[in-house]
């Protein structure tokens, strides 16, 4: 593996998300119930921004119309079809890390 920050862990607050830009791709990482989670940071109905978006029983919910992706997976909440890349993600010393080789 090869990790690489993409954030400090102060940066990323509790329930809420962060757009981080990695190696091209957009990506919206979150902090929720304790746990970390990278996902396509781009609503694949109408490219919403999903780091913007409202964290639920493990979901996000894109702010511009609603599509629900697990965060654990990337399945589309409704049809459970995945339809987000999902990353791996670490905090090590006051950083929050993604696996540049995923």
């Amino acid at each position: 593996m090869a990790w690489q920050e993409v954030l400090t862990s102060e940066e990323l607050v509790e329930g809420q998300g962060v757009e981080v830009l990695h190696e091209g791709t957009v990506i919206a990482v979150f902090r929720h119930q304790g746990l970390l989670y990278a996902v396509d940071g781009v609503c694949m109905h109408q490219g919403g921004p999903l780091a913007r978006g409202k964290l639920s029983g493990g979901t996000v919910v894109c702010p511009w119309h609603g599509w629900m992706y697990e965060l654990s997976t990337g399945k589309n909440a409704v049809t459970c079809q995945k339809m987000l890349n999902t990353f791996l993600v670490r905090e090590r010393d006051g950083k929050i890390e993604i696996d540049a080789s995923s």
